[in-house]
C-alpha cells in the first residue's frame, strides 16, 4: 500500500474535520449541475460557466463553510474562490482534475479525460491543499481500463513528484450490452475491483461509490488497508446516503465526499433562492451527515488529535 509523505498527510489532515474524518462538499460537476437547472439541452447549453461559478461559490459560501473541505472544478471556480475572498480561511480545497463527461470507444467503454493545462503545479498554483481525479472503470474488462490506468498513473505520478495531495476516485458504468439487473448485480464486484486497480497503481486516498451492503464495505476498509477511504453520494437521496454512510462508517471508512445528495434541489439561477435553499435544506441535512459520522467513525492513531488546555 502507499503511504502519504509528511506533507500529503498535512494536506489530508486540513481536508479532515476536527474528529479526523473527511467531509467534503463535492461541487466539481458541470454537466450534471447543468442537468439540474434545466431539462432543455438548449437550455443547459446556455448556462454560461460563469453562471455555474457563482452557483458554486454560494455551496462554497453557505454549504462548505460548515465542512472541511470543498471540492471544486479548475474550469468554473477557481481562482475565483480564493481572490475574491469567498472560500473561508479553514476551509480547504480540492480540486478536480477530470474533464466532464467522457469519450466513448468503439468497443463502448467510457475513455476518461482531463482539464486541459490543470496539472499538479497548477493546482498548488491555484491554492489548493490538493487534488482530485476521477476515471471509470470495469475491473470484468481489462481492455475498456487501459486507457483510464494510464490517466490514473500519470496523475498519481505527477502528484507524487510535487508532493502534493491526490484524493483518487472511480465510477463503474453499465456496458451497452447489459441488463440493469445483470449491471446491477456485478456492481459490489465492479467496485471491489476497482478500488483494487486504484490501490495498485498507487492511490493514497480513495473517493469511493458505496458497494452495495455493510459486508461489501467492510470488505472495502479490509482490502484498503492504512489507505482511507470517503464514500461519495452518486446523487442519491438524503435519506438513502445517510443509511449508506452509516453502513460505510461504522465498517471503516474514513468519511464521506457529498455533493448532489445535499444540494441538488437547493440550486438555482436565481442565486437569491439557491441562498435561501441552501441554508434551509442543505446545511440541515450537512448536520444530519455529521451526527452519522460522529456517531461511526473511529480515528486511526496517525489521525487523532490530542486537545490541550493551555493555562
Amino acid at each position: 500500500m502507499s503511504k502519504m509523505s509528511t506533507s500529503e498527510l498535512r494536506s489530508y489532515q486540513q481536508i479532515c474535520g476536527k474528529n479526523g474524518a473527511m467531509l467534503v462538499i463535492a461541487c466539481d460537476q458541470r454537466g450534471a449541475m447543468r442537468s439540474l437547472l434545466a431539462s432543455d439541452p438548449q437550455q443547459q447549453s446556455a448556462i454560461s460557466e460563469h453562471q455555474l461559478g457563482l452557483i458554486k461559490a454560494d455551496i462554497t459560501r453557505y454549504l462548505a463553510s460548515k465542512a472541511s473541505c470543498v471540492l471544486v472544478d479548475p474550469v468554473c471556480a477557481v481562482p475565483q474562490l480564493v481572490d475574491n475572498g469567498i472560500i473561508a480561511r479553514d476551509t480547504a480545497l480540492l480540486i478536480g482534475l477530470d474533464a466532464s463527461g467522457w469519450d466513448n470507444s468503439p468497443e463502448g467503454y467510457r475513455l476518461s479525460r482531463l482539464v486541459a493545462n490543470v496539472d499538479a503545479r497548477r493546482v498548488r498554483e491555484l491554492g489548493a491543499t490538493g487534488g482530485k481525479i476521477m476515471v471509470y472503470l470495469r475491473s470484468d474488462q481489462e481492455a475498456a481500463n487501459r486507457h483510464n490506468i494510464e490517466i490514473l498513473r500519470q496523475c498519481i505520478d505527477d502528484f507524487a513528484r510535487e508532493d502534493l495531495l491526490l484524493v483518487v476516485e472511480f465510477l463503474t458504468y453499465k456496458l451497452d450490452n447489459e441488463t440493469e439487473e445483470e449491471y446491477k448485480e456485478k456492481v459490489p464486484a465492479l467496485i471491489y475491483g476497482g478500488t483494487k486497480i486504484c490501490l495498485e497503481c498507487g492511490a493514497k486516498v480513495l473517493k469511493l461509490p458505496y458497494p452495495g451492503s455493510k459486508q461489501a464495505c467492510a470488505d472495502i476498509t479490509k482490502l484498503a488497508g492504512d489507505v482511507p477511504w470517503a464514500v461519495l453520494s452518486a446523487g442519491v437521496d438524503h435519506a438513502t446516503f445517510l443509511k449508506q454512510v452509516a453502513d460505510a462508517m461504522s465498517e471503516g471508512a474514513s468519511g464521506v465526499i457529498a455533493g448532489r445528495s445535499l444540494w441538488k434541489d437547493c440550486i438555482s439561477l436565481d442565486r437569491s433562492a439557491t441562498k435561501s435553499r441552501l441554508e434551509s435544506l442543505a446545511v440541515p441535512r450537512l448536520n444530519e451527515l455529521q451526527a452519522v459520522i460522529q456517531q461511526y467513525f473511529h480515528a486511526p492513531a496517525h489521525n487523532q488529535t490530542e486537545q490541550v488546555e493551555h493555562v
